[in-house]
């Protein structure tokens, strides 16, 4: 499911880089995570890309996601989330609103793998 154009979070590139690479990481390490509503809705296609890839289980596969998330999590990706999104051709995530966050009321969502 597409889920809206890229967005900038008011970020230069080398700091969305970043950006998308923690929240990926954080996602693959613990299976689910809260965060803003635009920065789960963003993540989905980041990690459709890494999980499409990480489903070919060669070791070309797994160089291209090593460059893009570490070590842990590739080897997490590439053993059990692709081998549990084996069957599946795409919808590898589900976003589940929140509510507004207290501070300064951000549209929060969770975000995690669907089984």
């Amino acid at each position: 499911m597409r889920r809206g154009k890229q967005r900038k979070f008011g970020r230069v590139s080398g700091q969305r880089t970043v950006l998308y690479r923690a929240l990926s990481t954080a996602l693959i390490e613990h299976g689910k995570i809260k965060t803003t509503e635009a920065k789960a809705k963003s993540l989905t296609s980041h990690i459709a890309k890494l999980v499409t890839l990480a489903k070919k289980q060669t070791l070309a596969s797994r160089r291209l996601v090593s460059a893009q998330i570490g070590d842990k999590a590739t080897k997490k990706l590439m053993d059990e989330v692709a081998v549990q999104l084996k069957d599946r051709t795409g919808g590898y995530t589900r976003i589940t609103r929140l509510g507004q966050r207290r501070s300064d009321s951000a549209s929060m969502a969770l975000i995690e793998f669907v089984k």
